[in-house]
């Protein structure tokens, strides 16, 4: 642990890396609650997925035509935020089955995503690390977008947390009560796609779910109430991001999936533990 303190304070990469575990583990820990509260793991799931469209699409078209601000975390966010408002879309006005668009958007994002990578010009973007994560590679304008979009989505919740609340647990109670369920169910699904974004660094798309997932997961075997969740979540969200990247530090091993690893292993502990009841 000695090792891993004085590579904090003397290398700059792994000081990054850890401010943005700490920083993105109050995104990850709320929005996951609500994902988890409201049941849309599976729609989170193809969010995530469809981000490699747009992170391929900015690869491209940034050195394509020499776009500077074209970024793959801003290419990741249009598209996330697209197909979070094209499910949500789906899911509320049109009569296509849910489950087909999902998949639909899913697998178009990962092969618009492969094909865009392959048509890029000069060396090839290394996808492991957008795919499977390394946090190790995170710089310090990362950090600062990483905790600006965070800012944003803690700022959006504070507001209508009430309001989400009410939708995740009674949808059809909050309507009777004259609240626009749908808005903020799009709006639950624009904060998934954002936290997405934040954990592609962390954990990569593919694991990013997991991280999303299992924190709140295993805090819902423990409370019904989703202040309480939130808070857990928080919690764990910061001991796997800390303790993960200092271990895998010691280790030597890659921290996105050991940090994965963790969060699984204390997400079935929790089954041998009486749960509380409500």
């Amino acid at each position: 642990m000695t090792e891993f303190i004085e590579a904090v304070q003397t290398i700059p990469l792994i000081r990054y890396s850890l401010l943005a575990g700490i920083v993105s583990a109050f995104t990850f820990g709320t929005v996951g609650s609500f994902v988890v509260t409201r049941r849309i793991s599976y729609i989170a799931a193809a969010i995530a997925h469809s981000m490699l469209g747009g992170i391929g699409a900015a690869f491209y078209f940034g050195r394509s035509y020499d776009i500077a601000w074209l970024t793959p975390m801003l290419g990741g966010l249009i598209a996330a935020l697209l197909s979070a408002a094209i499910i949500g879309w789906v899911s509320l006005k049109a009569s296509e089955r849910e489950d087909t668009i999902i998949s639909a958007i899913w697998a178009f994002g990962m092969a618009a995503g492969i094909l865009f990578i392959h048509y890029t010009p000069g060396q090839k973007p290394n996808l492991e690390s957008y795919i499977f994560g390394n946090i190790l590679v995170t710089s310090g304008s990362d950090v600062t977008a990483t905790f600006a979009l965070g800012l944003l989505v803690l700022i959006l919740v504070a507001l209508f947390y009430h309001k989400l609340v009410a939708v995740c647990f009674d949808e059809e109670f909050a309507r009777l009560r004259g609240i626009n369920s749908g808005a903020y169910f799009l709006l639950i699904l624009a904060l998934t796609a954002i936290s997405m974004v934040l954990m592609v660094r962390v954990a990569g798309i593919i694991l990013s779910l997991a991280l999303l997932i299992l924190p709140a997961a295993t805090a819902s075997r423990f409370s019904r109430q989703l202040w309480v969740i939130i808070l857990v979540s928080i919690t764990l969200t910061l001991i796997y991001n800390t303790c993960g990247l200092a271990m895998s530090f010691q280790l030597n091993v890659p921290t996105g999936p050991f940090i994965v690893l963790c969060a699984a292993a204390v997400y079935g502990i929790s089954f041998l533990i009486k749960r509380k009841r409500a």
